[in-house]
């Protein structure tokens, strides 16, 4: 069990570790070398330029101003000084939202930090209980806790009045948050520019017919469903294979371009490679001219795949994107049901254009809830058997474990500073380094369940990722023992014990997530900062494949905001506050300073470095509100469970309303503000019309919207468009090719009345 001594050197560890990482950060950003890995948002902007240099060479690669170094740690307070309303204009409302999450847990913890350590840690030290148990292991910190206070004590009264005030202000940030964020979004979605997605939106599910194509189908359909206010649509065409090649070929580019300098440096040599896979095995080959043919053949093999696809009806996949003339023609569409049989012409609001995910939408709509079946049972097995190896990583992860399965180690682990070492980092690092490959494998179960845009398939993520820390990080690491022996002790007990169960390893395992916040909240966020794969890779590339300017600029990777990882890592961090808030607040301490720390390293990184992969004006923020709520219903519980154990019996009852009130304040919330997350007001919508015709009477919406959901691999070539239907106000009838009995049931079926087939 961790002392005093252990965290203190764990602490003093990630102290400097991350001193270092943020020393580093400060000297590499004021190279010239490095402007476009620390600034490359300003670049992609058109705002900064390469830095100019004069007299020595070395100037282009060093910057010798020493008075710059001086104030090496200036971007701390440059990244707070941009106010909000230009950050939002600057990076967008995702990224802002984002960052205030950390915002909300310092405003949340702050005042239950101080609240705490006022009034439950001189309760919990002056318990005297472990001072009395007799062949006890304990330290100083357990002395902090619960653990300390005698069973059937009084002084679990103040742990139960604490517990209410903290869930009381917890619900109060939340609302506040909540409420703000929702006047956030709809401000910024009434002073958005104009975008594609604000008159566009995505039909599923088209019903086949046997008389017409289904692009013929979409558009005499909505010619007759939406005659005031249907523009033109875009079909969608199954273009992965092509997708494919094109991906291939560009490889092949730079595998191509790399020899070509290559050759270009040294003449007298040609460059070989082999056939193999990445060039490791397979027959020796001259490089430029292997590559070179590669090229040709993957450029007629695009030429074929286009071809085919534009000339196949069976490319064409029942969807299709259709625009409509005005905002509020789309609001319409997409927020109502089209036909009388809701299983068919399926609308919703079409993802802006770098939103989507393009192969996914080749998937047939029947095998959705297919998909999502399977991958719901594959993530429960996963977060299951994921418990076993995370069981045995942390019984290695401490003296004993480490003892038993290594017992020649024991005399090198028995010296004090290893032993302070072990118990104060390793179990944290662990943990750490074992959760690497999990974003990819539950972001490849979301793509597998087939959503459309790119950040829906984060939002999923991102919740898969906190199901599987809050079972198997928290849960799994407060609970001892391997997965099968948790899971027959849960099967062999009451459902209403499990908290008992678990609420009492609680106050034993404050320090394991002490170590923890700190690898992964201190020394992980300053890591984040320095950016040093993207820093090796640009300058990988910027030596073997740069030539030109805009080589350069493609050169540069700024990233984004990872979602699917951010989100449930901050998520656990409130956990872990809300829980130990009351059980052991010498934690919350550690989680303000990774609160503070993150929101300043994150506010630089949206300024100065990240450039978004796509814009939904903070749709995430009701996911992020409900996983929230979810943690405080965990830490009322498992309180619940942990008094029942120290014969607090009393005091047990009083905590049932608090759940109760807490789902009753989420279902509020949820009825007050998330339909703003959900649906775009027809008020605003006719506005934003009103003022749009009034200020840009000649623009050509049609031109505006042609090619804006065209498959990226058909972008800059032919493509064949949906021929124009003649708009003539005073016909309400549209000509269609049907002229079968059966076409004709299916149209009645469609909502097609009106519609006068071809005699």
């Amino acid at each position: 069990m961790a002392s005093f001594q252990d965290i203190g050197l764990s602490a003093a560890i990630n102290l400097l570790s991350a001193f270092a990482f943020l020393v580093a950060f400060a000297i590499l950003r004021l190279q010239p070398v490095n402007d476009r890995v620390y600034f490359p948002k300003w670049y992609l902007k058109g705002i900064r330029g390469s830095p100019t240099h004069s007299g020595a060479i070395v100037s282009r690669f060093v910057n010798l101003h020493c008075s710059t170094y001086i104030r090496f740690l200036n971007w701390m307070p440059a990244a707070l000084r941009m106010p909000q309303p230009e950050l939002i204009d600057h990076a967008g409302l995702d990224s802002v939202v984002f960052i205030r999450i950390y915002l909300l847990g310092l405003k949340m913890f702050v005042p239950i930090t101080l609240l705490a350590f006022a009034v439950l840690v001189p309760v919990n030290w002056t318990g005297g209980t472990l001072e009395h148990i007799k062949d006890l292991t304990f330290s100083d910190i357990d002395k902090l806790s619960i653990s300390n206070v005698p069973s059937g004590s009084k002084r679990f009264l103040a742990h139960l009045v604490m517990s209410y005030v903290f869930s009381i202000w917890a619900c109060y940030a939340l609302y506040m948050e909540y409420k703000q964020i929702a006047a956030m979004r709809l401000r910024f979605l009434a002073s958005a520019d104009r975008r594609p997605d604000q008159f566009t939106v995505l039909v599923r599910n088209v019903p086949p017919d046997p008389d017409e194509s289904v692009c013929e189908h979409v558009e005499h359909f909505f010619c007759v469903n939406h005659p005031d206010h249907y523009l033109q649509h875009q079909a969608v065409y199954n273009a992965n294979n092509l997708a494919t090649l094109v991906a291939k070929r560009k490889s092949f580019q730079n595998r191509f371009t790399y020899y070509n300098n290559k050759h270009e440096r040294n003449p007298s040599k040609r460059p070989t490679t082999k056939t193999g896979l990445w060039g490791l095995w397979g027959t020796t080959v001259d490089a430029i001219d292997y590559y070179a043919s590669e090229i040709e053949k993957l450029t007629e093999e695009e030429r074929t795949e286009r071809a085919k696809i534009m000339s196949d009806p069976k490319s064409i996949i029942p969807a299709a994107f259709v625009s409509f003339k005005s905002r509020w023609g789309a609001a319409v569409c997409a927020q109502t049901q089209q036909s009388s049989n809701p299983t068919i012409w399926l609308t919703e609001w079409a993802p802006e254009p770098r939103d989507v995910y393009w192969h996914n939408l080749a998937i047939p709509y029947v095998e959705l809830t297919i998909r999502r079946l399977l991958m719901a049972v594959a993530l429960f097995l996963l977060i299951f058997f994921f418990m076993i190896p995370i069981a045995f990583v942390q019984s290695l992860a401490n003296i004993e474990g480490i003892q038993k399965v290594f017992p020649f180690l024991k005399p090198l682990i028995d010296l004090k500073t290893i032993k302070s070492l072990t118990q104060g980092f390793l179990p944290g690092i662990a943990l750490k380094i074992f959760l690497i490959l999990l974003p990819t494998i539950l972001m490849t179960m979301s793509k597998i369940e087939g959503f459309t845009s790119l950040s829906t398939l984060e939002r999923r993520s991102a919740g898969k990722y906190f199901w599987f820390i809050l079972v198997n990080v928290f849960l799994g690491s407060i609970v001892t023992g391997t997965a099968f022996q948790q899971l027959k002790s849960f099967l062999d007990q009451p459902p209403t014990e499990i908290p008992k169960t678990v609420g009492v390893s609680i106050p034993m395992k404050a320090t394991f997530f002490i170590t923890y916040i700190m690898v992964d909240g201190w020394a992980g966020i300053a890591a984040e900062i320095l950016r040093l794969v993207p820093l090796i890779v640009f300058h990988l590339k910027n030596t073997f494949l740069v030539k030109t300017d805009q080589d350069r600029e493609q050169a540069m990777d700024p990233g984004s905001l990872d979602f699917a990882i951010c989100e449930p890592r901050i998520q656990l961090y409130f956990l872990l506050g809300l829980v130990y808030a009351v059980v052991a607040p010498i934690l919350l301490p550690f989680i303000i300073v990774f609160f503070a720390f993150s929101y300043i390293v994150f506010r630089h990184q949206v300024i100065n470095v990240y450039d978004q992969k796509y814009e939904t004006g903070a749709a995430f923020w009701p996911d992020v509100h409900r996983r929230l709520i979810i943690c405080l219903i965990i830490s009322q519980l498992l309180l619940m469970g942990l008094l029942s154990t120290k014969k607090a019996m009393q005091a047990t009852p009083l905590l049932l309303a608090l759940p109760i009130l807490t789902i009753w304040f989420h279902k509020y919330c949820q009825g007050r503000f998330e339909s703003a997350f959900v649906k775009f007001p027809l008020q605003n919508a006719m506005v934003k019309d009103t003022l749009e015709r009034a200020t840009e009477p000649s623009l050509n919406l049609r031109a505006y919207l042609q090619d804006a959901y065209i498959h990226p691999v058909f972008k800059g070539g032919e493509m064949e468009r949906p021929k124009v239907v003649d708009e003539e106000e005073s016909s309400p009838l549209v000509q269609t090719k049907r002229n079968s009995v059966k076409s004709s049931k299916n149209n009645s079926e469609s909502g097609n009345e009106g519609v006068t087939p071809d005699l």
